[in-house]
């Protein structure tokens, strides 16, 4: 169980690499360089609150903060975000790739650039979807 929860942040490093690899390519405006930034650091956050499911600060809160130092984290404050989240994760996701894939576009709407996997056909077809 330990080794899983130390593993999320490692599953989500390499998006989060390439998300900002592509942030400071050529013809990226600053505003979405910034924007991929800050989603890329936001992921690997939220990557590491598994870590809190296996260790004493996911059980308690800290002394820091007023009003609930030391006292134990209620179970469902962490499982009904948590399952929220992925709920709204997996149905965003699930939509726009299905959509995006019937109409031929990319997520934003526009047409796909030359060498997209969304236009790969035959066997590389299915590597790619």
């Amino acid at each position: 169980m330990q080794l899983a929860a130390y593993a999320v942040p490692f599953t989500v490093l390499p998006a989060g690499i390439w998300r900002l690899r592509a942030a400071f390519d050529a013809g990226i405006g600053p505003g979405r360089r910034v924007y991929i930034v800050f989603l890329s650091v936001l992921s690997e956050v939220l990557a590491f609150t598994a870590i809190g499911l296996i260790a004493r600060w996911g059980e308690v809160f800290p002394r820091w903060i007023p009003f609930l130092r030391s006292r134990r984290v209620p179970t469902m404050a962490a499982v009904v975000p948590a399952a929220i989240g992925a709920a709204i994760l997996i149905l965003v996701f699930t939509l726009l790739l299905s959509v995006s894939e019937i109409r031929g576009t990319t997520i934003q709407g526009d047409d796909p650039r030359a060498g997209s996997p969304t236009l790969a056909a035959g066997w590389e077809s299915a590597w790619y979807r």
